[in-house]
């Protein structure tokens, strides 16, 4: 059960937890898929200014629509005030086409981007014509330059190492007045990273990070084609770290087959046991 927010929050909330293709993952026929009372949702997060009524997500994933209802139904804001996003693989942006004339035929939603993911939905079909219609106002992001929206809340958008085919791909800080995030739902590894994610997870109140794979050994293909932190990974980085930074890190962005999605799972308890957490849909976060 989700509550409405008091009128004067800064408020962020878990939209989705999943990789790209959600879960279930079409085509999939393991255990992990089967018989599920529910979906899960692409990893995704909301961001509200309910005082100044305002919105804004982070990534458009093909569970858009769903993710603004709930969204809206927990802050009372009925509004698409701007979407962020990390980088162009399928379950980031692909959202953007309710925005269309076939859906919600939008009118100048902002949407940030950076630079090769802009010039990318300038050129190709359909997204072209989101922007030709004027559904969605582009507007651009630089790597470590604050974006200041209403309230005291802001955006920084920052370069991270992934498969970048069509775009760039970046992390969000999100700072409110007095509590800030970090979300990181994809890259290939930390030690590849030109930061720190330790003095990353240390600056800020709450961090969400890729944890798409548990261990290796997951997926039926080779680690180097989709390559990912594992939680256990990332859990190993921190090991040395007090419980008052390891209980900030929330890992999201789980592939349909990491044991982790079971919050029985013998997996996931061990790693919460260590102080670590796991995002779950319609968790509020206050950024005042």
């Amino acid at each position: 059960m989700f509550f409405l927010l008091d009128t004067s929050a800064q408020t962020l909330v878990v939209l989705g937890t999943t990789q790209d293709a959600g879960k279930p993952q079409i085509g999939c026929q393991r255990n992990c898929c089967k018989n599920l009372k529910s979906r899960f949702f692409v990893a995704s997060l909301g961001v509200s200014d309910v005082k100044n009524k305002k919105n804004y997500l982070f990534d458009a994933t093909p569970d858009i629509t769903a993710q603004f209802q709930l969204l809206s139904s927990i802050t009372g804001v009925k509004s698409i005030d701007g979407i962020f996003l990390t980088h162009a693989h399928s379950g980031h942006y692909t959202g953007l086409m309710y925005l269309g004339k076939e859906g919600m035929n939008a009118s100048k939603t902002p949407v940030y981007a950076m630079p090769r993911l802009t010039n990318y939905l300038t050129k190709n079909g359909p997204w072209s014509q989101l922007v030709t219609l004027e559904n969605i106002n582009l507007k651009p992001l630089q790597s470590l330059i604050p974006i200041t929206l209403d309230n005291g809340l802001v955006v920084m958008p920052i370069v991270v190492p992934h498969r970048d085919e069509y775009s760039e791909t970046v992390g969000f800080k999100i700072i409110g007045t007095k509590k800030s995030a970090l979300y990181i739902p994809d890259i290939d590894k930390w030690k590849l990273w030109e930061k720190d994610i330790i003095a990353e997870v240390n600056a800020v109140d709450y961090a969400f990070i890729d944890g798409t794979f548990f261990e290796d050994g997951e997926i039926n293909r080779p680690i180097k084609d989709v390559p990912h932190p594992f939680v256990s990974e990332s859990v190993s980085i921190f090991k040395n770290q007090p419980l008052s930074v390891k209980q900030k890190i929330y890992f999201i962005h789980l592939n349909h087959t990491n044991p982790a999605h079971d919050k029985l799972s013998p997996q996931r308890i061990s790693i919460e046991k260590l102080g670590f957490r796991f995002a779950s849909l319609g968790t509020q976060f206050m950024l005042n």
